[in-house]
């Protein structure tokens, strides 16, 4: 036999479309080529595999080697593809049987020796490969991972040598297994630690339940980030489609995936200094960005104004559509970006309009100038804007003990219970004539909203948004029906809304 196919899998964006990887052996002089848009790296395999085969005692057949990477037209990148040429190769020079590989696949990158290295990716390669009922042979150190898509027929391999026994009928691989349940919620992040802030902590709530972006605005050390990094603890448990889509990004990223935290919402706190880029995801090789590695979970953006305005619009689009698409020549890749935005800023440029524990001495203009950084547009997506004021040193000491995470979580639980129940997805995600069977508000909560809407000079969008966290409300209350109270906390709670004509940020 001169000829052999062996399956594998690329990598574009969350999709892995199936790779035939042809391998002809034919007569002239030596040479091995790889043809079917490789990357420098996927051309570079020609010599890891060739050194591979010779270490471990199989001989490179003496004619032209022809690698094809059908279908031609889909880039190939990274090293996956090692292993299926090797293993094509010793199919097409006679030195393996071909029969346990025609509904197998193979990934892993070789090295010299013949150890086969991790890849990245490998979640959502496990779960398309699931779908189309193959086998699949993973690198050994992947073999944790691909067991989180419950794939039956998912092996690992250590050494090159592994799978040529397993292909001898001489050893079998070892199986995925039973995946790891992963770890459900941290402990070190409890609500019971923040003293006071009963309005922040109150917010909070709110938007655990609804699923709504907020904006905490305070002196520095007032706790806004403490808020935010709790918000996970009381967010409901992430379902397992949830788990995967948020553990499928993480493994493509390919930055340190863990399979035992595979099930914990995602919190990601980029630098005001990261580019949209970073923020986005992009490159030649399209990457997820921070805003899809926080699907399913939380992005915190502390000191808001501080980031580059460019970098900041960006988010307008996947805040409203929950995805993001990226472009680049001859490639394009979508990504999932459906995560609640918790963002800080201070209220002045110093950070210490109206706090009665320092004076300010900033300007209106400057005050003016530094809220101006961030858009309209964009504050017009941000469902809540809280005030977050400083505690004073004896209001902490004398303060009883807060409600903890598990507490707090309940009720949010049971809120969300309530919404998916009603209309299949969180409040935050309503819109159009979803949103207005979802919130049955009766005349006199609609009529104050209308004069909030007149006296406060909200856009359309924020009209929306006043009435999905009303509804979020309505449900932390066990309520059917949207009522004038819970219109009223909701407008409240859009506090740059309120103080939009003043120079200053009060209470």
């Amino acid at each position: 036999m001169t000829f052999a196919t062996i399956l594998s899998r690329s990598q574009q964006g969350l999709e892995a479309p199936l790779v035939r990887v042809e391998v002809h052996v034919g007569s002239g002089l030596p040479a091995f080529s790889i043809v079917g848009l490789p990357e420098t790296v996927v051309k570079e395999s020609k010599d890891r595999v060739r050194a591979a085969l010779a270490n471990c005692g199989y001989e490179l057949p003496a004619g032209h080697i022809t690698v094809n990477l059908a279908p031609a037209d889909l880039p190939k990148e990274g090293g996956r593809f090692d292993l299926p040429i090797a293993i094509g190769i010793l199919v097409a020079s006679a030195q393996l049987p071909p029969g346990p590989f025609e509904r197998t696949e193979l990934y892993g990158e070789l090295s010299l020796g013949g150890e086969v290295h991790s890849i990245r990716g490998v979640l959502p390669t496990a779960l398309q490969g699931k779908r189309a009922g193959h086998t699949q042979v993973f690198p050994a150190a992947n073999l944790g991972e691909a067991a989180l898509a419950r794939h039956g027929r998912a092996y690992g391999a250590a050494h090159l040598e592994e799978v040529c026994s397993f292909a001898r009928g001489m050893r079998p691989l070892p199986a995925a297994g039973t995946p790891h349940d992963g770890s459900v919620r941290t402990t070190n992040s409890d609500l019971a630690d923040v003293q006071g802030q009963p309005r922040a902590r109150r917010a909070l709530e709110i938007a655990a339940a609804g699923g709504h972006s907020l904006l905490l605005i305070g002196s520095p050390g007032s706790g806004k980030s403490m808020l935010a990094q709790r918000l996970p603890g009381i967010l409901p448990e992430m379902t397992e489609d949830e788990a995967l889509e948020a553990a499928a990004v993480r493994s493509l990223a390919g930055r340190g995936f863990r399979v035992d935290e595979w099930r914990q919402r995602p919190f990601r706190s980029p630098h005001h200094t990261a580019s949209a880029i970073a923020l986005v995801g992009g490159g030649g090789r399209p990457r997820p960005g921070e805003i899809s590695l926080a699907h399913n979970g939380v992005l915190f953006l502390d000191e808001l104004p501080e980031f580059d305005r460019g970098v900041l619009e960006v988010l307008r689009e996947p805040l409203e559509s929950g995805h993001i698409v990226i472009s680049r020549a001859g490639r394009q890749a979508e990504f999932p970006a459906r995560f609640q935005l918790v963002a800080a800023m201070n209220p002045c440029p110093c950070g210490h309009l109206g706090d009665a524990a320092a004076t300010c001495r900033c300007t209106p203009d400057r005050i003016a100038a530094y809220r101006s950084r961030v858009s309209g547009p964009l504050l017009d997506r941000i469902d809540l804007h809280v005030e977050v004021p400083r505690v004073a040193t004896e209001e902490i000491a004398r303060a009883a003990p807060a409600e903890a995470s598990v507490v707090v979580a309940a009720r949010v639980a049971e809120a969300r219970a309530r919404q998916v129940e009603r209309q299949g997805c969180s409040n935050a995600r309503l819109g159009g004539a979803s949103l207005a069977q979802a919130v049955r508000a009766d005349d006199a909560a609609l009529a104050l909203l209308g004069n909030a809407m007149q006296r406060l000079a909200l856009s359309a969008r924020a009209y929306h948004r006043v009435l999905r966290v009303a509804r979020s409300i309505a449900d932390l209350a066990g309520r059917d029906c949207v009522e004038p109270a819970h219109v009223a906390e909701a407008v409240t709670l859009r506090q740059l809304d309120r103080r939009a004509a003043a120079p200053a940020i009060s209470a």
